[in-house]
């Protein structure tokens, strides 16, 4: 079903829902999405930066064994 769209469909939906909720809703809509992406981003780049963090600290407290 979904597979049949194209373009033609696809501009005829966009406009609907334009209609349906107005310019000014639609914008603050992609306004809040875009604010959690921004979110989501940020929060990953901490998280992964906490890992890395804790990785080196982890390499620093264990001691190499000698290799022979």
């Amino acid at each position: 079903m979904l597979n049949n769209i194209g373009l033609p469909g696809l501009l005829l939906i966009a406009v609907v829902v334009l209609v349906l909720f107005g310019r000014g809703k639609i914008s603050s809509l992609m306004g809040e999405v875009g604010k959690g992406i921004t979110a989501f981003k940020k929060g990953v780049k901490e998280e992964t930066a906490e890992i890395e963090k804790n990785a080196e600290a982890a390499d620093v407290a264990t001691p190499e064994k000698d290799k022979v």
